[in-house]
């Protein structure tokens, strides 16, 4: 894949010399590692509870419909996100280089798209619950407000802690076509399920209350998604600006340093000559 075409997606050669993924500008990078596990098992750990709750209390029908929700595609991401995010931080600390560094220029693309789903698409999922979806007349039980609460709010929680507390770069904008054609698979397979299920994920998505409301359904979804792509690539600059460039906190880095780290230091200063 050529140099452009990388550097485009954020993954310009060499791919996050000074390990922006991989470390945070107030965590150690162990530390950082850690929490990302936790978040993982957190995450995949509400998704199982909630599959056998189901099952349990004979809402088998829940668990045939669990994949055609956008709500349960996107927390099988963050579960996945912070597994192999922690895994490549875990590497990071303990030997100086990640995994990430050593992939080929396709899977270092495919990761920070990745992070970038999994900075935006958990905040749309809240702002549509909250929004469009929750009742006021609450939940209905314990399990029902834990399981919403889990999947409608701390998704957002684990969104800001990677926007906040790391050292990732902005988002590029090549990452905004992406996100849209990523709903737009999302919106085919709610129509897809109506056609094998019978049923539609979200009412809004029903044309026969209108197509005129649904028509503004979508496009209010596309627009607050790029509004919300808009929010977290000036929140992210901002926190690069304020803790780099203001507070002098360029990161927390491991203790061992990668023998990629020291070509990439003698290459530097081979063209700075």
């Amino acid at each position: 894949m050529g140099h452009r075409v990388s550097t485009v997606f954020g993954a310009a050669q060499p791919f996050d010399p000074t390990h922006r993924y991989t470390t945070s500008w107030i965590l150690p990078p162990l530390l950082l590692a850690i929490i990302r596990l936790i978040l993982s098992i957190y995450a995949f750990t509400t998704t199982f509870f909630v599959l056998g709750w189901h099952g349990v209390h004979q809402r088998h029908d829940l668990d045939r419909q669990y994949f055609s929700y956008f709500t349960n595609l996107t927390y099988w991401g963050i579960g996945f996100y912070f597994l192999f995010s922690s895994m490549h931080t875990f590497k990071y600390a303990l030997t100086g280089a990640s995994w990430l560094q050593k992939w080929p220029v396709t899977l270092q693309i495919a990761h920070t798209v990745f992070y970038t789903t999994i900075v935006t698409f958990p905040i749309l999922v809240t702002a549509v619950f909250w929004a469009v979806l929750y009742s006021n007349a609450g939940f209905q039980d314990e399990f029902d407000g834990w399981s919403n609460t889990s999947q409608h709010a701390l998704n957002t929680v684990f969104a800001a802690f990677e926007i906040l507390l790391t050292r990732t770069p902005p988002p590029p904008p090549a990452h905004l076509p992406i996100l849209v054609f990523l709903l737009a698979l999302y919106l085919a397979l709610a129509y897809l399920t109506y056609a094998t299920e019978g049923f539609y994920p979200y009412s809004f998505l029903d044309p026969e209350k209108g197509s005129g409301k649904l028509a503004g359904y979508i496009l209010g979804i596309l627009a607050a998604a790029c509004v919300i792509f808009g929010i977290v690539w000036l929140v992210i600059w901002t926190r690069r600006w304020l803790t780099e460039t203001k507070l002098r906190m360029h990161g927390k880095f491991a203790k061992i340093r990668s023998v990629s780290d020291v070509e990439i230091v003698e290459f530097g200063r081979q063209h700075a000559k």
